[in-house]
C-alpha cells in the first residue's frame, strides 16, 4: 500500500488518480502509524511552503517524514519541503536534502515556470556559479536513479512552479529555465521531483512505475 501524505496541499487528487490507473492500492493519510507502516510514501503538493510546514509540525509529521526508511517520493511542493529552507515565507523545511529553494527572478521569462520542459540526467557545471567544489563538478548529477530507468537521457516532463531547488550533490536530474536547477533529487530512500510525474504522460507514468517497483 502506498500512503499519500495529507497536509492540506493541493494536487493530491491527481496523484491518487494516477495510482488508481496503475492499479495500485493507496490511501491519503496524516496518521503517523499508517505512514510508518506503508510500503511506500508519496508526498505531493501544490501550495504555500509556510502553511504546509506548519500543518506538518502541528501534527509531528515533520519528524515522522524524516525518519522513514521505505521508498519515499516528494512531488513539487513536496520536494521543496524536503530541502533545508525555502524563500517562500522564509520557511525552514525538513532538511532531507542539503539545498535551498529560491524564487525565480527574471524580467525576460514568465514566472511561474509552467509547461513542458526537459529532464536532463547528464549535466556538467563549467564554473563556480553554483558554489560546487571543483572535484564535485563532474558528479553534479548522481549515477542514474532507479526511478529514471528505461527513460531517454533527455525527456520532457510537466512543470508548474515559481520556486526552484538549487543545484546540489543530491541532484539526480536538472532542468534549465532562467538558470539550471534541480528537477529531481535523491538521497538514500528519498526521491523527489520538481515536475509532476502524474501529469507528464508516458515519461511520468514510467517514473511512477519505477517507484512502485522499488
Amino acid at each position: 500500500m502506498i500512503a499519500i501524505v495529507k497536509y492540506n496541499a493541493g494536487n493530491i487528487g491527481s496523484v491518487t488518480n494516477a495510482l488508481n490507473r496503475l492499479g495500485v492500492k493507496n490511501k491519503v493519510t496524516d496518521d503517523s502509524a499508517e505512514l510508518k507502516t506503508a510500503d511506500k510514501v508519496i508526498f505531493p503538493g501544490v501550495g504555500e511552503a509556510g502553511t504546509a510546514m506548519n500543518y506538518l509540525k502541528e501534527r509531528g509529521l515533520d519528524q515522522v517524514l524524516k525518519s522513514l526508511d521505505q521508498p519515499f517520493l516528494g512531488i513539487c511542493l513536496g520536494m521543496q519541503l524536503m530541502c533545508n529552507h525555502s524563500e517562500e515565507g522564509n520557511t525552514e523545511c525538513l532538511g532531507i536534502f542539503d539545498t535551498n529553494v529560491k524564487l525565480f527572478q527574471s524580467k525576460e521569462f514568465k514566472v511561474p515556470h509552467m509547461g513542458w520542459n526537459s529532464l536532463n540526467t547528464e549535466y556538467r557545471s563549467t564554473n563556480d556559479e553554483f558554489g560546487i567544489e571543483n572535484n564535485q563538478k563532474s558528479k553534479i548529477v548522481n549515477q542514474q536513479s532507479l526511478i529514471l530507468q528505461s527513460l531517454p537521457q533527455q525527456a520532457d516532463v510537466y512543470y508548474v512552479h515559481s520556486y526552484y531547488a538549487e543545484l546540489c550533490e543530491d541532484a539526480a536530474a536538472t532542468c534549465d529555465y532562467i538558470l539550471p536547477f534541480s528537477s529531481m533529487l535523491q538521497k538514500d530512500n528519498y526521491y523527489a521531483t520538481q515536475f509532476h510525474p502524474e501529469k507528464s504522460a508516458g515519461v511520468g507514468e514510467q517514473i511512477l512505475k519505477n517507484f512502485i517497483s522499488l
